[in-house]
């Protein structure tokens, strides 16, 4: 088995690196990107993987091509190549708004193309990624890319549409998580306690309620209300996020990160018709 990495960015890397730790030999990986030697020469001398500057021959050689250049990039990256790709490999496509059916077409063959959406987490093993299977790909196909992003996190299979709603949720979810933090942080400062103490508190408290979450199984307005006694400090801090309409304006942000995903891929699939 072989994989070819067209693209050798963060994402690449944390894919790259999970993978050669678990489940296949560094040798057995090449990365390309467009120009950026340095880059390359890193990943080799990281990860012991092969890297080629050749474009053409790296996707020659491959069982899977992975796309990891920029959305933006694709049209122009895959078109030049298209005629070194075969319907026996299996493309996954790491392109946010680039459809399977976008990258079929800019081929020119009846491509199996899995789509998938991880996050950033992926760089440390813990990404919640989603997987979506395209017209030509089989279930075995998605049993080769689900053991690929196992290897970086958890992985769940939707429906391709429902692509968008996963990149506003848990796509971009890290941002949010990192978004309230901040808060947290300078709130500690201002009730003044040190950085370093509040840090640690902050980031355990975090990483204790979701795992309350995922041991107990139980709803979260459930375990909010167990901590939250009447007349109590807890309750005073909700009673201030429910004015501040908290939980709506989360709603929204959610919301607007997927109107802004489809209107990314819209404006990418206009780019490359």
């Amino acid at each position: 088995m072989t994989i070819t990495f067209l693209g050798a960015g963060s994402m690449a890397e944390a894919l790259i690196s999970g993978v050669t730790q678990t489940l296949y030999e560094p040798k057995q990986m090449i990365v390309t990107n467009r120009s950026r030697m340095e880059r390359l020469t890193y990943m080799q001398q990281t990860y012991g993987v092969r890297i080629e500057t050749n474009k053409e021959q790296a996707v020659k050689e491959a069982d899977i091509v992975i796309l990891a250049m920029k959305p933006k990039d694709v049209a122009e990256s895959l078109t030049p190549i298209a005629h070194a790709f075969h319907e026996q490999q299996l493309i996954i496509s790491l392109l946010a708004g680039v459809t399977t059916d976008t990258i079929a077409s800019l081929i020119g063959k009846q491509m199996p193309v899995i789509r998938s959406m991880p996050n950033t987490s992926a760089a440390i093993g813990q990404s919640a990624t989603a997987l979506a299977q395209g017209a030509y790909a089989t279930d075995e196909h998605v049993h080769m890319a689900k053991e690929l992003f196992e290897t970086v996190g958890i992985v769940t299979i939707v429906d391709e549409k429902h692509l968008h709603a996963v990149t506003g949720l848990s796509g971009s979810g890290p941002a949010y998580v990192y978004y309230l933090v901040e808060a947290m942080e300078k709130a500690a400062d201002e009730i003044g306690l040190e950085r370093d103490i509040a840090k640690e508190l902050i980031l355990q408290t975090i990483i204790g309620a979701a795992h309350m979450l995922k041991a107990t199984n139980k709803h979260p307005s459930v375990l909010r209300k167990e901590v939250t006694s009447p007349g109590g400090t807890t309750e005073a801090g909700i009673e201030v996020l429910e004015r501040y309409r908290y939980q709506e304006a989360m709603i929204a942000c959610i919301k607007r990160a997927t109107e802004r995903s489809k209107e990314l891929g819209e404006a990418l699939l206009s780019s490359v018709q």
